[in-house]
């Protein structure tokens, strides 16, 4: 399984569901609070192409983008094959 990293803010409900359906998934992952260390948001902001708001989800090298992002992949069916590859 690719490892996946997901840039997150504790007061974000979007980063919070997608924390639980990467979890019901059974997908272990890495967070990045750019609350706690805001030096990493401009690590962020470069890793997603402009991207400023959080979540921002990578499964290997693959930008996913954010919840709404992650959760149409779960429904296309497509989630799966993109953490297995």
């Amino acid at each position: 399984m690719k490892s996946v990293e997901i840039y997150t803010s504790p007061l974000c409900g979007f980063c919070h569901a997608a924390k639980r359906l990467l979890t019901a998934k059974g997908v272990t992952f890495s967070e990045v609070d750019v609350l706690s260390q805001p030096d990493r948001k401009s690590e962020m902001i470069q890793r997603a192409n402009g991207g400023r708001t959080v979540p921002q989800i990578f499964i290997g090298d693959t930008h996913v983008g954010g919840y709404d992002d992650l959760n149409a992949l779960e429904r296309a069916g497509k989630l799966d094959s993109l953490l297995a590859a």
